[in-house]
């Protein structure tokens, strides 16, 4: 830095300003520093800027799976915001293990991210309190934390898959099937009540063999919407619990004579295109993304915030799959 305030002519405060794109400084002295930059090839040493300001400007984000089309909008939501705040998003995903959530959240904490942003697999985040109270801001998105007080950005899954259901029972369906994730994640759980709530506000029962939860594995879902749509009394409907169960349940259907009405929690690319087209709850991932992070900088500004729970509407997309008949023949 002194050499490029001495080529440039300037006190050293005048090159802190510009390198931290700071006020203060005219377009005439920001260009002579900058081009004594570009000389001499000066770059901000962030390791030493970390011990002046005990912040790195660095967040990170654990998501389930980045191969996931859910999760796309929201990671760039996430980094967009981050951006604009001046500072660069690390991310990894967990697999839905909880050990590796607890490895890579640890991890990101141990490289001194200011804040995390946790997409969680676990139950339990008792591991990340210390982290908190050491200055971490920490935000949850589409699932709550586990056994700790923190902020969460959630989408509204009961109220989703309720009104989802109620749309197949409003078309005359009474036998509907729930293809969902596994039980031990919240909103798997939550898109099971509403399912089991939509059935019991019109009156309807549930059979056992009418739920399955488990891995959204194409073979283990395959095998349940197949014995399903088995038997004397099979289902006429499916209400698949997220976007790679609709997907294997759309080409197990595909394979069918006769029609079966599918609506699916989370939208997916192509599925306005398929004939029929398929009828889903949507989220508003990227929404999801932004709130979390917005909430975030908040923390991380200072702002004393008492902790909130933020639950962002789905909304029913209807494109023909849904609005089959109940099959009859």
């Amino acid at each position: 830095m002194k050499d490029v305030a001495a080529q440039a002519g300037v006190g050293l405060k005048t090159v802190s300003r510009v390198v931290n794109g700071e006020p203060g400084v005219t377009p005439e002295t920001e260009k002579r520093v900058q081009e004594a930059i570009d000389a001499l090839g000066f770059r901000r040493n962030d390791s030493a800027r970390v011990l002046r300001k005990g912040r790195t400007a660095t967040v990170g984000l654990i998501l389930e799976d980045l191969a996931d089309p859910f999760y796309g909008p929201l990671n760039r939501a996430v980094e967009e915001v981050a951006r604009a705040h001046g500072a660069l998003l690390i991310n990894g995903s967990s697999a839905e293990d909880p050990d590796r959530e607890r490895e890579l959240a640890l991890a990101l904490c141990a490289r001194r991210v200011d804040g995390l942003i946790v997409i969680p697999a676990g139950d339990d985040h008792r591991y990340l309190e210390p982290e908190m109270r050491a200055g971490v801001a920490t935000v949850f998105v589409d699932r709550p934390a586990g056994r700790i007080d923190a902020d969460a950005v959630l989408s509204d899954s009961f109220g989703g898959a309720r009104g989802g259901v109620a749309h197949l029972i409003a078309g005359g369906h009474r036998r509907i099937g729930f293809i969902g994730d596994h039980p031990r994640i919240h909103t798997a759980t939550e898109r099971l009540r509403g399912y089991r709530a939509a059935m019991a506000d019109a009156g309807l029962p549930v059979a056992d063999s009418w739920v399955s939860l488990g891995s959204t594995n194409p073979d283990r879902v395959a095998t349940a919407t197949r014995s399903m749509l088995a038997g004397q009394d099979p289902v006429t409907a499916v209400f698949a619990g997220n976007n790679r169960v609709t997907v294997t349940v759309v080409r197990v259907l595909a394979a069918r004579e006769h029609p079966v009405a599918l609506v699916g929690f989370d939208d997916f690319e192509l599925a306005d295109l398929l004939r029929p087209g398929i009828t889903v709850v949507a989220q508003d991932p990227a929404t999801l993304g932004r709130v979390a992070t917005d909430r975030l900088f908040q923390r991380l500004s200072g702002a004393a915030l008492p902790t909130t729970r933020t639950e962002l509407p789905t909304h029913l997309i209807p494109r023909g799959s849904g609005e089959l008949p109940p099959f009859t023949g």
